[in-house]
């Protein structure tokens, strides 16, 4: 099967970005050194191509009630111009995908599927919408993802919109212009940093990257690929679906039972399961995701066991890389509850028969200051 290609194909290659496919996709991996790519969005400002995401129109006058029955979340509630995380989980409870719903219209929402998850995504809401007044629309076509961040993307954005970026919080999405190309602007992403999530139709995608990079060459913002965009969202301590997330998983094991909204009205697809690991979760978890940073030099992957001081299992690394901005190995793994307390002893991680020291650290490992 032939991997699909974004509208800024060409600007990659031209670039000379490593391309890889990724979900179907030929998206760039870096451009040079992925060490150099995390350390300016960490200081200055990246810019991404992210239109291998998933959009889903979800639109008429149940909208909303849909939403709220399809998803964990209670989406009806959001306001126009604002955006939440959530997530849409299988009738046992497992995470299908962890989505970002941004509600753009009194009786209109716009759904962001992970590439991967995106068909699996828009067939559940398509199934799960049977019986309201709503459509479910497949806008994958419609759209490319640009994302600029970084502690200097308001002023890069700035000077290409008269939106006022100042006023446009956390969370939250409105409709203008940049460089003349009508845009969602959005104030979310995938890094830990402040930055800008432009949804534009394909055919503005080019123009408006070269725009940005002419904005941004004196406020040293580079190309980023997906390299980077991983160990910024590990270090983050933001979960992958595939990794931290699965439909082995329910949100209540991956800590983030704040999505799933009880007290929203009618049912919701899951909800007895999550009840249940809501109470399980309530009392002694079996396990849970932690932070390790590592003592030496070797790398924690995904998959190789986390262990205690007596060789016994007791976890599974689930995202793993050197840190760029630590300088050291960290990673995130669920581990029993027993050793998942934050500075916890004697655990170490298998690495290839060797067994190599790790912390037991809270998440995130990386902070922004505000």
């Amino acid at each position: 099967m032939t991997s699909r290609t974004t509208a800024l194909d060409a600007v990659h290659r031209a670039l000379g970005a490593t391309m890889t496919d990724f979900a179907g996709w030929q998206m760039p991996l870096r451009y040079g050194s992925e060490r150099a790519e995390h350390q300016a969005v960490r200081t200055a400002a990246g810019l991404f191509d992210l239109s291998h995401m998933g959009e889903i129109a979800v639109t008429g006058a149940q909208a909303g009630p849909l939403l709220d029955h399809a998803l964990v979340g209670k989406l009806s509630a959001l306001a126009v111009g604002r955006a939440r995380y959530t997530m849409i989980c299988d009738a046992e409870g497992g995470i299908l995908d962890d989505l970002i719903v941004y509600r753009t219209a009194e009786e209109e929402y716009l759904v962001v599927a992970n590439a991967a998850n995106a068909q699996v995504v828009l067939d559940a809401l398509t199934e799960r919408g049977t019986g309201f007044d709503a459509r479910v629309r497949d806008d994958r076509d419609a759209y490319a993802l640009l994302a600029v961040q970084g502690p200097n993307a308001p002023l890069i954005l700035g000077a290409l919109t008269d939106a006022d970026l100042a006023g446009l919080k956390y969370y939250a999405g409105l409709p203008g212009t940049v460089a003349g190309r009508p845009a969602l602007i959005a104030r979310t992403g995938y890094t830990g940093e402040d930055g800008f999530e432009l949804f534009v139709a394909p055919q503005d995608a080019e123009p408006l990257w070269q725009a940005l990079t002419e904005a941004g060459a004196a406020h040293g913002l580079v190309p980023c690929g997906l390299s980077c965009r991983d160990t910024l969202r590990l270090e983050a301590g933001m979960p992958l679906y595939g990794n931290e997330l699965t439909t082995a998983t329910t949100p209540f094991d991956a800590g983030l039972g704040r999505v799933v909204k009880f007290d929203k009205d009618g049912d919701f697809v899951g909800r007895a399961p999550l009840a249940a690991a809501a109470e399980r979760a309530a009392q002694e978890p079996p396990r849970r995701l932690v932070g390790l940073v590592g003592a030496g030099r070797r790398v924690a992957r995904a998959g190789y066991p986390v262990v205690d001081a007596a060789g016994t299992v007791i976890g599974e690394v689930t995202s793993g890389a050197p840190s760029p901005t630590l300088g050291t190995p960290i990673a995130m793994a669920y581990v029993d509850a027993a050793h998942a307390e934050p500075g916890t002893e004697g655990v170490a991680v298998d690495i290839r028969g060797s067994r190599e020291p790790f912390s037991v650290v809270a998440l995130p490992f990386y902070r922004r200051e505000k």
